[in-house]
Parts: C-alpha cells; sequence; structure tokens
C-alpha cells in the first residue's frame, strides 16, 4: 500500500478536490498511473494498495468518498470486495465504486451494478474520461452528503420544536395539577414528593434510568383528576358517604381522559399512573379492579408512596401520623393493597 498527498492544486472545485479516494489494482503499475493522474489534477487525498484483502481494513481508517476497483484480482477479486464492503457502509451512506476492467460482459457488469458499483472504467484507461466520471461520482457523493448534512439539520430543528411543545404541554398540566392540589393542600408540595418518592423507589427496584425520570415526572400528574372535583368533597373534614366517594373516585378517569391521546411517552405514562394509582392488588381498588401485575408498575409505585405521603402529611380530614406508623400500615397492606415487593423495598429505604 502506498500514500500520496499531491502538492498541485486545482483552482476550481475544492470540495471534490479534497475527497479521498482509494485506488484497489493488483497491477502496481495501474495504481501508479491512477494515483499521477489524479495527483496531477490536484486531488490531495489518495490511498492504494493492490492486495484486496486490505481494503475493509483501509474503509475503516481512510473513509474514502470514492472507491476505484479493479474487478479481476487474484485471491479476492473486485466481487468479493465489494460483498465484504457491504457490511461496513451504513444502508443510507452513498459510497460509489467505480469498476476498473479491461473487458466486461453484460453479465459481469450487470452483476457488478448489483453488488453496489456505480460506473466503469475499461482498461487502457483515457484519462479525460477518468477524470469525468470521477468528477461525475464524486459530485453525487457531494450532494449526497450535503442531503444527508440537511435532513440531519432539520431532523435536529424538528426534535428540538418537539421537545419545546413537549415541555409546554406537560408545564400546562403541571400548573394544572398544582392548582388542583392547592385546594385541599396549602403547601402544594404533595405532588412534588410523591414524584421524588416514585423517582426514588423506581431506581431502588432497577429500573433503567430514562424509565426512572419518566416516573418522577408523570408521578406528579397523577392527582390532576381532581381539579373537577368540588372543594365541598376535598375538604370536608369527616368520611365521605357512599355517593360522595363516587363522585371523588372519578378524578382517576378524568385525570387519564386529560392526559390522554399524546404522542408523548411523558404524558402517555402520567395518564397511565392517574388512571391505575388507586388500584388494589388483591383487585378491589378502582375505578377497573385491576389486580397484582395488570396494574402497570409505574401506577404500583405511586400508590405506595401516595399513600405514604398522605399518611405522613396534614390533610383536611386527617391529621398526619409518624413515619414509622406509615410505614407499619403499608407493611400490613402490602399483598393485599399494595405490592408487597414495592412496599418492602420502600420500608427498606431511608426516610
Amino acid at each position: 500500500m502506498t500514500t500520496s498527498r499531491s502538492a498541485a492544486r486545482a483552482v476550481q472545485d475544492p470540495p471534490l478536490l479534497d475527497a479521498r479516494i482509494l485506488i484497489v489494482d493488483d497491477q502496481e503499475a495501474n495504481t501508479r498511473l491512477l494515483e499521477n493522474l489524479l495527483g496531477r489534477s490536484g486531488y490531495t487525498n489518495l490511498k492504494t494498495t493492490t492486495n484486496p484483502r486490505e481494503v475493509p481494513a483501509l474503509y475503516a481508517e481512510f473513509s474514502p468518498d470514492l472507491i476505484l476497483l479493479d474487478l479481476v484480482m487474484p485471491g479476492l477479486d473486485g466481487f468479493g470486495v465489494m460483498e465484504a464492503l457491504r457490511g461496513l457502509v451504513p444502508v443510507a451512506t452513498y459510497l460509489p465504486v467505480l469498476v476498473l476492467t479491461a473487458d466486461i460482459t453484460s453479465e459481469a457488469k450487470e452483476r457488478a451494478l448489483a453488488s453496489g458499483a456505480k460506473d466503469f472504467l475499461t482498461k487502457p484507461f483515457d484519462p479525460a474520461e477518468v477524470l469525468l466520471r470521477i468528477r461525475n461520482l464524486l459530485e453525487t457523493r457531494w450532494l449526497h452528503l450535503r442531503l444527508q448534512d440537511r435532513n440531519r439539520m432539520l431532523e435536529a430543528r424538528v426534535s428540538a420544536r418537539t421537545e419545546d411543545l413537549e415541555e409546554a404541554q406537560i408545564e400546562i398540566l403541571e400548573r394544572l395539577a398544582l392548582a388542583a392540589e392547592y385546594r385541599d393542600d396549602l403547601t402544594g408540595r404533595h405532588t412534588q414528593r410523591v414524584g421524588q418518592h416514585a423517582g426514588v423507589l423506581a431506581r431502588a427496584r432497577g429500573l433503567a434510568d430514562d424509565q426512572v425520570t419518566l416516573i418522577r415526572r408523570a408521578a406528579t400528574l397523577h392527582d390532576v383528576g381532581k381539579i373537577v372535583i368540588p372543594d365541598y368533597l376535598l375538604l370536608k373534614p369527616v368520611n365521605l358517604g357512599p355517593e360522595e366517594f363516587e363522585v371523588l373516585k372519578a378524578h382517576t378517569t378524568i385525570g387519564a381522559r386529560i392526559l390522554s391521546g399524546s404522542r408523548f411517552p411523558l404524558l402517555q405514562m402520567a395518564a397511565e399512573i392517574a388512571l391505575a394509582h388507586h388500584e388494589r392488588w388483591d383487585g378491589k381498588g378502582y375505578p377497573e379492579g385491576l389486580r397484582g401485575e395488570a396494574i402497570p408498575l409505574p401506577a404500583r409505585i405511586v400508590a405506595v408512596v401516595d399513600a405514604f405521603d398522605e399518611l405522613t402529611n396534614d390533610r383536611p380530614y386527617r391529621k398526619a401520623i409518624s413515619r414509622q406508623q406509615a410505614l407499619e400500615i403499608l407493611e400490613r397492606g402490602a399483598g393485599s393493597q399494595w405490592d408487597k415487593r414495592l412496599v418492602e423495598t420502600f420500608a427498606s429505604m431511608r426516610h
């Protein structure tokens, strides 16, 4: 293998003259001929090899914009080289291969095109034809690269815009949830504490970081449906009657409806939590009477931490109890009201 960086540079088409060109031919005379021709024409980044088996490594090292490839070579022919490259070149990448051959049949030509060749040069080479075909292929390569760059830029803009829209939508819903919370929790901290505890519990159960983040943020919206529940029910200082409790239970389905229909994973999970965080492990919860692992894991996590926070903070209908007392209540309800494994994990954490 030899490397050449010609000092001569043509003034026209500088991006094309900077292109990386790999020349593969088992005849050193042919590689030198092409190397000298291209160097005199201003091409500066050239690599040559007479060993076709070096091509995969050279591709990884050199990242060529164009490959000039002899078709008939001992050991590994041009078809074999193109087959080896197929697994290395990304599907969306346009890598032109210019096949070099003394004589090519129609069948060989079809096979070469099917293998990835983009054009052909017949030996002996005509210098003008060589330069024109190389220029045409490099122009196409350059246009493909520009198109890829533009597509990436547009995708980045769309992604940023999508993230902005998601954050705006989430902020509106979080403010809505906070407005609902202030009606029966003057501190406005219940949902934030539930979110923090849910994230910690999710991490302790070994969930992936992205899922932990989703649960931590989605959990803060678990009671958003309370925005439509009358104040007299939320603030009633004694236990609710059966009919009143039915009205209160509707906050789960209302919250799910408020959050549903989004394409954003965070809001999809929030809708799931809002709907199912009052389900019970034994199937006696609401609104759907789900049982055991049929209850989504994020909702089961929120059910535990929501109950703990409700018990350890003052509510209109009940004074706070100690953390130890709250943990004892959770442990008594493990396996009936709450997921036993989650309660055990939560109880083992520092509070």
